[in-house]
């Protein structure tokens, strides 16, 4: 699978995005977020991300280094991407594919990356 344009929304709909996202690419973790949340997360440039509405509906958690912004929904609670830094400083979108149309994250096969030891 290369690069797709996607579109995506918290469960209500108050949050849309869309991005362009190589899904190859997607990762389950282990980190105490993560897992409890059941999320699978692929990772876009910044530029490849594109908030379409919801931005006076978001609300944002922090924890553990406080270097991962997670977004999420104030009305139905959805985290549906998170804004952080990769080590070279570039900006980059963890977005959760759950999250996505027309995609079925079941089907893919998400490498698993060990948050919980990072």
């Amino acid at each position: 699978m290369a690069t797709q344009h996607y579109l995506g929304s918290c469960q209500c709909g108050a949050v849309s995005f869309e991005a362009d996202a190589d899904l190859d690419q997607a990762v389950v973790c282990n980190c105490s977020r993560c897992q409890r949340l059941g999320s699978v997360l692929t990772f876009v440039p910044r530029e490849e991300f594109t908030l379409k509405s919801g931005q006076d509906n978001l609300s944002e958690y922090l924890f553990n280094s406080k270097k991962i912004h997670h977004q999420f929904c104030k009305t139905c609670g959805i985290q549906s991407f998170a804004f952080g830094t990769k080590p070279d400083g570039s900006a980059i979108v963890a977005l959760n594919v759950n999250c996505l149309e027309g995609v079925n994250p079941r089907e893919l096969s998400p490498h698993a990356f060990d948050g919980a030891s990072a």
